[in-house]
């Protein structure tokens, strides 16, 4: 029997990055504790940035590697790139330092009981929690396999690989630490729980099949005449996938841990987790599943109604607004779910075209709330206390209802072509009762960011209002790509539109 052979090239970018998280690991062991913060941040940004030039390098190619387990192919290339991107703004925004040189916004010491006598000594002495960017590292070499899985077993391990970390990182706010450890106990018990019902539902498929790869269970299922099995495993591994872009039921998770995670790490988790989790889900319904369509669309359209509706709905009334984008990116899930349920030739590049933009959006969101701080130098995500910023800080104003336009779809802005994108997909491929759901839930969310912009501009300076925290160049950098990003491919989108749609012509 002959060895597999494996294509080192094709897998350049996920091994570049594994590099760079196992020499960060090396580097907490051995490197004086002053400098590694620096060191970490230098290896973080070069190795990503090596990443995202093989994946340049790879664009237009199509093959497989280690005998079909990675797919090299258009949306793989694509959807790596995009997580890179929003990797390198991210570990830009981890950086992020106060005055007097600690972390703005983890802890100095994660071991530390909250409120102990420990965690005072640690966050006067300023001590800088430096291993979260070998694990923001692993995160992304995890996402990087999961959009390029070729079997359920490499998606499955990719999957535990760039999740097990966001559960430990979640938990590393600097303040408010009840509530980030919370919030990281939430996401590990729910998360394990949709990944034992993945788990299963691979069992079930290869049950089905006797093969773990897609293409493998795709033939198999064409060429089978009871389903039973397939539907029962298509099932389970949905509520995986379902639960990582935070579709409803399986929402309850996100607003909850947005709230309590440090801002940089909402941001990463809120952008690439749902590019990771679509791309796999792109990958599974148009490869794998293809033959059970008629079965999963309706099941999926419904899903995706739920979706936007409750997330619309929900956000209406929060007064914090790391929750409220919370409950948006349960909203945005719903639409973007609408383009894979288009099922059709313009719903994946679409699709492609949506999480690229919202993923840039997002992540400069939570950047600029990542700079609005209390009277206390606190993270200030009370609603009511940014009242006036507008006249306070407006710059800062200005970038922050640029995001917040490009989540109600405002034309002009990026997130009005990927909006328009998925509902012309959706309606040409018959599905304009969803699509009809999305337009209602898309103005009640308009209606939610408003209220957002105007209290911002026209509401009364309250009693401790929230002041912008001075951002170092890296931050304003991160804050300008995303904006410039919005607004371009608002106004600009075809070359974009044109890149997706040469990503899109083949899949598998």
């Amino acid at each position: 029997m002959n060895a597999p052979s494996i294509e080192y090239g094709q897998l350049s970018p996920m091994l570049i990055v594994l590099g760079t998280a196992v020499t960060g690991v090396l580097l907490e062991a051995f490197a004086p504790r002053r400098r590694r913060s620096q060191l970490q941040l230098c290896l973080s940004l070069i190795g990503l940035t090596a990443a995202l030039l093989a994946v340049i390098a790879l664009a237009g190619t199509a093959g497989s590697a280690v005998a079909g387990a990675v797919i090299s192919d258009g949306p793989a290339t694509f959807l790596q790139g995009v997580v890179l991107m929003v990797g390198l703004i991210s570990t830009a925004l981890v950086a992020q330092r106060d005055p007097r040189g600690g972390s703005l916004s983890f802890t100095p010491q994660a071991s530390t009981v909250p409120g102990s006598v420990a965690e005072k000594t640690a966050l006067q002495v300023d001590n800088v929690q430096t291993e979260v960017f070998p694990l923001t590292m692993f995160s992304v070499a995890g996402m990087l396999i999961f959009v390029a899985a070729g079997d359920f077993l490499t998606m499955f391990i990719a999957l535990e690989v760039f999740s097990l970390p966001l559960y430990l990182m979640c938990g590393l706010a600097r303040r408010r630490r009840l509530l980030s450890q919370e919030a990281a106990l939430k996401y590990f018990l729910l998360g394990a729980f949709s990944s034992a019902f993945f788990l299963y539902g691979i069992a079930l498929l290869y049950g089905y099949a006797g093969t773990m790869s897609l293409t493998g269970i795709a033939r198999a299922i064409d060429a089978g005449t009871d389903d039973t099995l397939a539907l029962a495993g298509a099932s389970l591994v949905a509520v995986g996938v379902l639960f990582k872009v935070g579709a409803v039921p399986f929402h309850s998770w996100i607003p909850d841990v947005y709230q309590g995670a440090p801002t940089p790490i909402t941001a990463f988790m809120a952008a690439a987790t749902k590019v990771a989790a679509f791309g796999a889900m792109l990958r599974i319904f148009h490869v794998a599943l293809t033959g059970l369509n008629h079965d999963w669309r309706p099941v999926l359209s419904l899903v995706a109604m739920m979706t936007m509706v409750a997330g619309a709905v929900l956000a209406v009334g929060q007064e914090d607004l790391k929750r409220l984008l919370g409950y948006s990116a349960v909203a945005q899930a719903g639409f973007i779910l609408t383009g894979v349920v288009a099922a059709n030739g313009t719903g994946l590049p679409a699709t492609l075209f949506y999480l690229a933009t919202y993923a840039l959006t997002t992540v400069g969101a939570f950047a600029v709330i990542g700079l609005v701080r209390n009277h206390s130098g606190g993270e200030e995500t009370t609603i009511v206390n940014w009242s006036g910023l507008g006249r306070r800080h407006p710059l800062t104003a200005m970038v922050f209802s640029l995001f917040l336009l490009a989540f109600a779809g405002i034309p002009l802005t990026s997130g009005f072509i990927g909006k328009f994108a998925v509902f012309a997909a959706a309606a040409h491929g018959g599905q304009l009762l969803l699509v009809l759901v999305g337009v209602i839930a898309s103005a009640v969310t308009a209606f939610v960011y408003a209220r957002v912009v105007v209290l911002m501009y026209a509401g009364d300076t309250p009693a401790q209002p929230a002041r912008v925290h001075a951002s170092d160049w890296l931050t304003g950098t991160a804050i300008a790509t995303a904006a410039v990003v919005t607004v371009a491919f608002g106004c600009l989108p075809q070359p974009l539109l044109d890149l997706v749609n040469a990503a899109g012509a083949f899949l598998g």
